[in-house]
C-alpha cells in the first residue's frame, strides 16, 4: 500500500496559479506550515479564515507591491489539507513576479508541476483518479469533456471502482477463509453463489471498461484516419467533416502527399481527423513518403474510414491489398452516391458498417456523424460519463483478465488457491486507479504532467 501521509515538516511551496501573461487578476498560491508567518509578513496581520480580505501586499521594506484580496485556508479544511494562502492581485507579469519573489524570500520554495494536487492526494483530500480529473478539467477542450472530468472530480468514477473492489475483497475473504480453515467444511467450489458472484463481477468490470473507454475518448478524442485509393474523395470528406476547405481537392489522383490533421467535435465528442495520401504503389518519391506516413497514422488510429467511389466495390478497389492493421476498426464510406442517384444511409457490407454519402452535396453526412458517435456509445447527453485515462483502461483490462482467469480456475481446475490469487491480482489492479496501491514512480509520472500552481 502507498503511504498516503504527507510529511508535516515538508517545505512550504508557492507558485503563480494563473496563466502567464497579462490579465485582470493574478493569483499566487502558497501551501505549507510557513503560511501563517508569510501572510502576516506580506499583509501585516493574519486574516480571518476563509474570508476574502482586501489588503495591501508589501515588500521587505514595507513598500506596496500591489493591493488585492487575501484568503487564508486553515488546515485541514483546504485543497491540500495544509494551511493555504491565496493572494489575488492585478494580473500583470511584473506584479505577479514581485509578489512571488516576496513569498519566496519569506521561506517558501517554488512548487513543482502538480505538487499542490499531489499534496491533496497524500493528505487524503482526493484519491488519485480525482487528482487526475483536476488536470483533465483544466485541459478540457469540449463541454462534454469538462462535464465528464467534473464528474470524476466529484468521485463518480472512484465510487464505481471502489464498489467493485469491495465486492472482490468480500469474495476473496470468503475463498481464503475456506482454504485456511478446512475444518469448517466450507465447500466453496461447489457453491453456486461463488460462481454467480464471480460472473456478476466480470459483467460489472466489463461494463466499467466500456464506460471508461468512452471517458478516455471524451478526454483524448477519437483519432479517425480517412484512407482509401487516390481520387476516392478522401479530402472532400475531410472538408465536409470540418466544414471548411482544409484539404486541396482536385480531379488529379495523388493530390494529397502528406497527412493533414484537423480537430473538430460532434456534439461534444472530440475528433482528431487525419486525411492521408491514397494507398497505392507510387513511383514518385514524395508520394511514396506520403503513403508511408499514411500507414504510420493508421497504425496509431482508433478507427479508420475507408473511402471508395460509389460506382465501385471496396474489395475491388484496393481494400484487401491496402494492408490495414488487422485489429483496426473500420467503416466503409461509399462516396459520390450523387453520381448514380443512390440513396444515402447506413448499412453493412459483409459484416462491416458502410455509410453511403456524397461529400460534395452533404447527403449522408448526418448518418456518418451519428455513426461516429455510436462507435463510442456516446449520445451527447449521458449523465453517466466520467473522464478516464489510458492507464485506467489498462488497470481495468488487467482486472478483467484476472477475474476471467479466476473463473477458469473455479470451473475447470477446481483450484481454490488459484482463484484466491486471481482475485487478489484483480483487487490490486483496480486499486491502482484510485491510488490505494501504486508505485512511487507512477505518482511522479502522473503529477509531473500537471501545470505549475495546481
Amino acid at each position: 500500500m502507498t503511504n498516503r501521509v504527507a510529511d508535516p515538516s515538508a517545505d512550504t511551496i508557492a507558485a503563480i496559479a494563473t496563466p502567464p501573461g497579462r490579465g485582470g487578476v493574478g493569483i499566487v498560491r502558497v501551501s505549507g506550515s510557513k503560511v501563517p508567518s508569510i501572510v502576516a509578513a506580506v499583509i501585516g496581520r493574519l486574516p480571518k479564515v476563509r474570508h476574502a480580505t482586501f489588503v495591501v501586499f508589501t515588500d521587505a521594506d514595507g513598500q506596496a507591491i500591489d493591493e488585492g484580496i487575501a484568503i487564508y485556508f486553515k488546515a485541514p479544511a483546504s485543497f491540500t489539507g495544509e494551511d493555504i494562502l491565496e493572494l489575488q492581485g492585478h494580473g500583470g507579469p511584473v506584479v505577479m513576479d514581485l509578489l512571488l519573489r516576496r513569498v519566496l524570500q519569506l521561506g517558501a520554495r517554488l512548487a513543482e508541476p502538480g505538487e499542490f494536487s499531489r499534496r491533496a492526494y497524500l493528505n487524503d483530500k482526493l484519491d488519485l483518479a480525482q487528482a487526475e480529473a483536476v488536470a483533465d478539467l483544466i485541459d478540457s477542450h469540449t463541454r462534454a469533456a469538462a462535464r465528464s472530468a467534473m464528474r470524476s472530480l466529484t468521485g463518480v468514477f472512484s465510487q464505481q471502482v471502489q464498489g467493485l473492489v469491495a465486492v472482490i475483497t468480500e469474495l476473496r475473504m470468503y475463498v481464503e477463509a475456506a482454504i485456511d480453515f478446512p475444518e469448517e467444511e466450507i465447500d466453496f467450489l461447489a457453491d453456486r453463489r461463488v460462481a454467480e458472484q464471480l460472473e456478476g463481477l466480470i459483467d460489472q468490470t466489463r461494463a466499467l471498461l466500456d464506460r471508461a473507454a468512452t471517458g478516455r475518448l471524451l478526454r483524448d478524442g477519437l483519432t479517425l484516419v480517412i484512407a482509401g485509393l487516390p481520387n476516392a474523395g478522401k479530402s472532400s470528406l475531410m472538408n465536409a467533416l470540418t466544414g471548411q476547405d482544409s484539404a486541396i481537392v482536385t480531379h488529379i489522383p495523388g493530390t494529397t502527399r502528406d497527412v493533414l490533421r484537423e480537430q473538430v467535435e460532434i456534439d461534444g465528442l472530440p475528433l482528431h481527423l487525419i486525411d492521408t495520401a491514397g494507398l497505392r504503389d507510387a513511383d514518385d518519391a514524395i508520394e511514396r513518403e506520403g503513403v508511408r506516413r499514411a500507414r504510420d497514422a493508421l497504425a496509431a488510429a482508433d478507427h479508420a474510414l475507408w473511402v471508395y467511389d460509389g460506382d465501385g466495390d471496396p474489395d475491388v478497389e484496393g481494400l484487401e491489398q491496402a494492408g490495414l492493421p488487422p485489429e483496426l476498426p473500420l467503416t466503409l464510406v461509399r462516396n459520390k452516391v450523387d453520381l448514380n442517384n443512390e440513396p444515402p444511409g447506413l448499412g453493412k457490407r459483409r459484416g462491416t458498417p458502410e455509410v453511403r454519402l456524397s461529400a460534395k452535396t452533404g447527403d449522408g453526412m448526418a448518418e456518418l456523424r451519428a455513426h461516429l458517435k455510436s462507435l463510442v456509445a456516446y449520445d451527447g447527453a449521458s449523465e453517466g460519463d466520467f473522464s478516464a485515462r489510458r492507464r485506467h483502461l489498462d488497470a481495468i483490462q488487467r482486472a478483467l483478465g484476472d477475474l476471467r482467469n479466476g473463473q477458469k480456475a473455479l470451473r475447470e481446475d477446481r483450484a481454490g488457491e488459484l482463484l484466491a490469487d486471481d482475485l487478489r491480482q484483480a483487487q490490486l489492479a483496480l486499486s491502482e486507479i484510485t491510488g490505494e496501491f501504486n508505485a512511487d514512480d507512477l505518482l511522479g509520472e502522473i503529477f509531473s504532467r500537471f501545470c505549475i500552481g495546481k
